[in-house]
């Protein structure tokens, strides 16, 4: 295990010290949400804050424990100030495909840090396809690529089906933030990772698709 880079203690305490602010104020928490009403009617700075709010202890400890796990993945391979770009992206983009798909219906909100989460993901996947990552339920150790492609197939299925209270199209607009800057800032993947580059790229093109034919 890597040594915690300052910028996930620096991350995961703004999480922590938001969230718990949000768990004793509701107005705080109302205030800062993703509250698509809201940000059509001005306020642009929840598609950032909503970032650093959580509905509870379990789905805060979930994010937390991810992005510690990944976050050294991105840190060792560009850095601090490129891995805190990565999430900074990976968090708008997220929420701005939450914006994209459900503009509609202004009563929809939304909190967690599960979209920049998942771009760093997303991008430690992209670098490190080959490593192996457990599964709860599965006895044997799977392929990163593999988690990936599935994570992000099974963000379309959920965001077609409305799975659950879960922010699925914040998920997969992270993942799609984490996947460009990490191409952007490593160009040579294209080269170096050609096949893992494009497989990574299908879900991303699925749901491109998709959208174009009405079908999500």
């Amino acid at each position: 295990m890597y040594n915690i880079d300052i910028a996930t203690i620096a991350i995961i305490a703004a999480n922590v010290l938001v969230s718990m602010k949000g768990f004793s104020d509701t107005t705080f928490f109302e205030r800062y949400k993703f509250s698509i009403g809201a940000i059509k009617a001005g306020q642009k700075e929840r598609m950032a804050t909503s970032g650093f709010l959580h509905v509870d202890i379990s789905h805060l400890l979930f994010n937390m424990l991810t992005l510690y796990f990944f976050a050294g993945v991105v840190i060792n391979w560009f850095g601090t100030t490129q891995f805190l770009i990565i999430y900074a992206v990976s968090l708008i983009g997220g929420s701005l495909l939450a914006l994209s798909f459900h503009k509609d219906e202004p009563y929809y909100s939304a909190v967690g840090a599960s979209g920049a989460v998942t771009g760093i993901l997303y991008a430690a996947i992209l670098l490190q396809p080959n490593m192996q990552l457990g599964i709860m339920f599965i006895p044997i150790p799977v392929p990163a690529y593999v988690v990936g492609i599935g994570y992000l197939l099974y963000s379309i299925y959920g965001m077609k089906k409305r799975l659950g209270n879960i922010g699925h199209t914040a998920h997969f607009g992270g993942a799609i933030g984490g996947y460009a800057c990490t191409l952007l800032f490593m160009p040579s993947l294209l080269q170096t990772e050609t096949l893992m580059v494009g497989l990574l790229a299908l879900p991303i093109l699925l749901l491109l698709v998709l959208e174009k034919m009405g079908k999500i």
